[in-house]
């Protein structure tokens, strides 16, 4: 479905969780559940800013179409 915007409606389950490998999770675990709604809504603002300054993942940086998805689910109000 489109949005307002002309772009396409984000979810987290179709869209930014599978963005999370499972290393990535499990490396997160002990704070917060890359593969949970509630928790990566309620960190999203920390989580783009680690991804953007190349602290996480600790194995390499998110590739820029990645980065500006996540962003935009951000900027959508963070979607189911």
């Amino acid at each position: 479905m489109p949005s307002p915007a002309g772009g396409d409606e984000l979810s987290f389950e179709r869209d930014i969780k599978p963005l999370f490998r499972a290393k990535d999770r499990d490396s997160m675990l002990s704070f917060f559940d890359l593969y949970d709604h509630s928790d990566v809504s309620k960190h999203a603002d920390a989580i783009i800013g680690s991804l953007l300054t190349g602290r996480m993942p600790c194995d390499g940086t998110w590739p820029e179409e990645q980065l500006e998805k996540l962003q935009r689910w951000i900027d959508m109000g963070k979607p189911a």
